[in-house]
């Protein structure tokens, strides 16, 4: 089993999501193959704006994860990548990444002294990796994720299928999903081809609703949700118009057929 160190700058041009995505250059993709168990780190704070946002000013690592799957960036034209993160354990604590005197967790090849904290991925020893474990304290949090609100009230359908009785019946979702499907599939709508940052400029990058492509009403209890598969990222207009029969969702063929109908009367 491979084991790696990843970095997560305050500030940095990669589009990285605390225990969800992890945005990285091509030339660490044989570091970061689906199943390699990674420990996440902060190098010494630049800024000190993000100090709230850390467990220490100093290089230290705060949590543990596994790499599920990896995509390419649609966007880059270098070969980057997107890795999936998959059961994250934040730290409660930092794990400084300097031992005192005694040196440091990560074994520093002699040849690497000089760069070796350059790379913001790292192949790390299981021994190493154990040395770290042992030395942290979890969060109680574990892998749990917020939930967020539903965009347009029961349009939204991204979560794991928790009821939720209240006036209607609406559905807790997870925010690592949605983040885990944009950066898949983007944020341009599967439906119209509409995308919000290019029309609307930079106050609207980002902006969209993601749509479970098989209702959750539909199915019994919680269900596995796989971001690249399940997850489909539409405008408002084309996600109300998939939902605006309340007894059948209209798939995503069905909607290009009203908007190909619609064109054609043009």
């Amino acid at each position: 089993m491979p084991f790696a160190v990843i970095t997560e700058n305050d500030v940095s041009k990669w589009s990285d999501k605390t225990g969800s995505v992890y945005h990285f250059p091509k030339r660490y993709q044989v570091l970061l193959l689906p199943g390699t168990q990674v420990v996440y780190y902060k190098g010494r704070i630049k800024d000190k704006s993000y100090q709230s946002q850390r467990l220490s000013d100093l290089p230290h690592y705060f949590g543990t994860a596994q790499i599920g799957k990896v995509f390419s960036d649609k966007d880059s034209q270098k070969g980057d990548l997107f890795a999936l993160i998959e059961g994250f354990k934040p730290f409660s604590q930092a794990v400084l990444a300097k031992l005192g005197h005694q040196g440091y967790y990560e074994t520093i090849p002699t040849s690497r002294s000089g760069n070796y904290w350059r790379d913001g991925v790292r192949g790390i020893s299981q021994n190493d990796y154990n040395s770290i474990v042992a030395s942290a304290i979890y969060s109680l949090e574990g892998d749990i994720e917020p939930s967020i609100e539903l965009e347009l009230g029961e349009y939204e359908s991204l979560s794991e299928g928790k009821k939720d009785m209240r006036y209607v019946t609406t559905y807790e979702r997870k925010s690592k999903l949605r983040q885990q499907a944009i950066a898949i599939h983007g944020t341009t709508c599967f439906g119209c081809s509409f995308n919000f940052g290019q029309y609307y400029g930079a106050e609207a990058e980002g902006f969209i609703h993601i749509h479970h492509i098989h209702p959750l009403s539909e199915g019994d209890g919680e269900q596995l949700i796989d971001p690249a598969l399940d997850l489909i990222p539409l405008c408002p207009n084309c996600h109300a118009m998939i939902h605006m029969n309340k007894k059948k969702t209209l798939s995503l063929a069905e909607l290009r057929a009203l908007i190909m109908t619609a064109e054609a009367r043009e």
